[in-house]
Formats: C-alpha cells, structure tokens, sequence
C-alpha cells in the first residue's frame, strides 16, 4: 500500500479543544482502565468529543482478529478478556453522566460467540448504573451467527449499529473476513428481532424494545456514485434508519491509500439522497463517523 498521495484540505481541518471536560474524560478512561475507539482508531474528533464530555467506549482489550486495510485498530492476538470490564465501564458512564452511550469493540474470532455475551453483559451493567440512557452497541458480524445476534439483541440496546463501511465492489479489499452481503443480513436481522421472552403490554407502551438499527459508509476509496446509491439502497431495503457517511482518511502508510478527497457538498447531496430512500437520521461529512454526535443523531427532529 501506498503513501497518501492527496494533501489534506483546509476545509476539512480543525484546531484541538480542550478544557476540563477533555481532561475528566482521560481521568476516567486511565481511572477505570478502558478503552476507546476515539483513541485507538485514531479518530479526528477526539479532541472535540472529549472537550463535550463525549466517548465511544471499546470493549474486549485492544487488538483486534481482524486487520481491515482501512482501520487503525491493532491487530492481532487479544488477551482474555476480562469479565470486570462491564462494570468499570458503566461506572464510568455514570462518573461521567452520560445519557447516550456508544459500546463498540474489537472483533473477537477466537472466542465462540464472537463476544457477544460480554456486549450483553455491558448493556446490563448499564441499565442498572445509567437506567436513564440511551446505549447503542456497534457489533462485528459476529461472522453471520443468530445466537451471538440474539445474545447482544435480547439485552435490549436502543440502538443497533454495524457498518457497511465500503460499498460492494470494494469490501474484500478493505474489510478482512466481512463479507457486504452478510453485513446486510445482520442488519436486517436485527430490525427484525424480537426480544425473548417477549415485552409485557406496559414496557411496549413505554416504548421498551424498539430497537433502532445504524449503519455508516466511508467515501474515498474509489466508490462511483452508482455504487453508493446502491449501498444505501440496500441498507434501507435492509430496514436501516440511522446513518453516518463520512470521508476515509488513510491512518498510515500501510493502510488503503485515500483515492480521493470527497468536495463538502457531496455529502450534502448524499444526505439528502438519504433521507428521499427513507433514513429517518442522517449524519453526512468529511469527519463524521460512526459514534460523532450521536446522542444528537438519536434526538434530532429531521
């Protein structure tokens, strides 16, 4: 893979807050032994997102079983994993009073259910520190499996995220192991989940269990226009309603080389075509990704 071969545009730069709320954020995370994906996956929104008291948490240690040519995270062979985490991370949560938490991790092939169970147990560690909050989960594909889906859906986060990441043409070259078909079918499979044992009349009037299902694209790769109309027709047809579309940036020189900086205005045009196939919630821009403002995604009135 090549060097970058396209100088960074000035549109899409930004200075690097800071303050109290970054400093309690790193307090909390090194306090509580955690990961992030803002950190490990090089986000170019750290600084703003810590600066709001805002974080994506990354569970299951912090190398990865897969090494995707578009992802910063380290791979390789992960440690056991630590049944404690849950906890310290809902208090961690709560430390910091959020009321939208986004839980992603490392894909984790070597374990039998993908880490579904330790999502699971996450979601509950939360309920019972944070009742209050919105959790969103952003899972692998659990290589296709409905036990490790159902694990994770029966503990009954709010928001079910899992990116598509690249369009068709380009997912064997970008994502290792994923397969664009099978990433279809888990979303699908989640928006069409019911929990077990089924909700009561009351929790269903107070509005439990209706999970809502993300998705995010990168643009830069070398995708056409056709291809992403495509992509996004799919996730719709797959019964996504949140989705984030921002620009690949290229975290080394070992990774995917950027084949093209996307003008502003594509991801305008983008989030409007978005919104005509029915996305109830679009995030469109060069730094969006898939936990940036999140909690303002799930609360907007589009």
């Amino acid at each position: 893979m090549n060097a970058l071969r396209h100088p960074f545009p000035v549109e899409y730069k930004r200075s690097i807050p800071a303050g109290p709320l970054f400093h309690n954020v790193n307090r909390v995370l090194e306090l509580e032994n955690l990961n992030t994906i803002c950190v490990s996956g090089k986000c170019p929104n750290r600084g703003e997102c810590f600066s709001r008291g805002s974080l994506a948490f990354m569970v299951l240690g912090d190398t990865c079983t897969r090494r995707c040519g578009f992802c910063a995270v380290k791979a390789g062979r992960p440690d056991a994993v630590d049944p404690h985490e849950p906890e310290r991370l809902a208090r961690a949560a709560a430390e910091l009073g959020l009321r939208h938490v986004v839980v992603t991790a490392v894909a984790r092939d070597d374990l039998a259910d993908g880490g579904a169970a330790h999502f699971a147990a996450c979601i509950r560690e939360l309920r019972r520190h944070l009742p209050a909050a919105a959790i969103e989960v952003l899972t692998s594909d659990f290589n296709g499996s409905p036990a490790s889906l159902d694990a994770v859906l029966n503990a009954q986060p709010d928001i079910f995220n899992h990116n598509i990441e690249t369009v068709e043409r380009l997912t064997p070259r970008a994502r290792s192991r994923a397969r664009y078909r099978r990433s279809l079918e888990v979303l699908r499979y989640a928006k069409d989940f019911s929990p077990h044992p089924p909700l009561s009349p009351r929790e269903t009037a107070q509005g439990a269990g209706r999970l809502k299902t993300k998705s995010g694209l990168m643009l830069g790769l070398g995708e056409t226009s056709n291809e992403i109309l495509q992509t996004l027709t799919d996730l719709r047809s797959a019964g996504c309603e949140y989705l984030t579309i921002g620009q690949y940036l290229q975290p080394s020189a070992r990774h995917l080389t950027i084949q093209s900086f996307v003008p502003i205005q594509d991801f305008q045009f983008w989030k409007d075509e978005a919104f005509r196939l029915g996305f109830e919630r679009v995030a469109s821009g060069p730094l969006v990704r898939s936990s940036y403002f999140a909690d303002q995604l799930h609360t907007s009135v589009q």
